[in-house]
């Protein structure tokens, strides 16, 4: 349901989301590169070098990957075999599917390993996710079904590889420009350092507890509420789709929290 057809039915509300260690529990990259790649230690040296601004996600993410020979279908039934889902996403699927809220995928994932996760993981129904993230490609002279013979495909140009506000701003012009139209509350959730270029693109981010997205908007003083499964989002959501409460007050209670826990940082050292 790419756009502008997620927005055919008038949705009061679109759920954007990343994938790795969002949906899932484990993120199938770092699953990847740590078993079958160059390690844990290295990976997340990495990712601490792209949080603090000395290398792009786009650059560590080929590192991570070019350290995988494993022929990628291989891969995708290594992924398949170990990789979980939250335990609360299908029923928040579920409901979204009834409510008629559009689910977006937003990932720096490649599209094959998503898609062959969602359908073994959530079923058929799966196919109305709407995936926008890399792609596979075969090395030269290789193909992916050999042994060091396929690498990514980026989705874009940006440093990100897969610049997720992009797929995001089009939505807000479109109200910006049709003004008269209804305009549907816009969820974001993520974990990690792929998800910083959407963390200011949504009225309300769901920042995963104890994970990079939250050091990154503490430490940018972007507006998040944090989860720690799909049952607290779907409770969230759910309230602010039946008028319960409203974007601005879980984005204040969130404020809240993060003082609080600010606080007992302080009185913990």
């Amino acid at each position: 349901m790419p756009y502008p057809s997620a927005l055919k039915d008038n949705p009061k509300c679109i759920f954007f989301t990343d994938f790795d260690g969002t949906i899932t529990l484990q993120d199938s990259n770092d699953y990847l590169t740590d078993n079958l790649g160059f390690g844990q230690e290295r990976r997340r040296q990495l990712n601490y070098d792209c949080l603090d601004g000395k290398a792009t996600f786009r650059d560590i993410f080929q590192e991570m990957l070019d350290s995988i020979k494993t022929p990628f279908p291989d891969c995708v039934q290594y992924l398949c075999d170990n990789v979980k889902l939250d335990p609360h996403f299908k029923e928040f699927f579920s409901w979204a599917r009834e409510s008629g809220v559009p689910v977006i995928v937003l990932s720096s994932g490649m599209v094959p390993i998503i898609h062959a996760l969602l359908i073994k993981l959530v079923g058929p129904e799966a196919d109305e996710i709407e995936i926008i993230a890399n792609n596979v490609v075969d090395l030269p002279g290789k193909t992916k079904e050999q042994e060091g013979g396929w690498t990514i495909q980026f989705h874009d140009e940006s440093g990100f590889g897969h610049d997720k506000s992009l797929a995001i701003r089009p939505y807000a012009k479109h109200f910006a420009d049709h003004p008269n139209e209804p305009r549907p509350t816009m969820f974001y959730a993520g974990d990690g350092v792929s998800d910083l270029s959407a963390a200011r693109e949504t009225d309300l981010l769901f920042a995963k507890k104890g994970r990079d997205l939250v050091t990154y908007c503490e430490r940018e003083k972007v507006p998040f509420t944090i989860f720690e499964d799909w049952r607290s989002i779907l409770a969230t959501t759910k309230a602010i789709f039946d008028g319960k409460t409203n974007v601005k007050n879980v984005a204040a209670e969130g404020v809240e929290d993060l003082k609080h826990r600010g606080n007992e940082t302080k009185t913990t050292k």
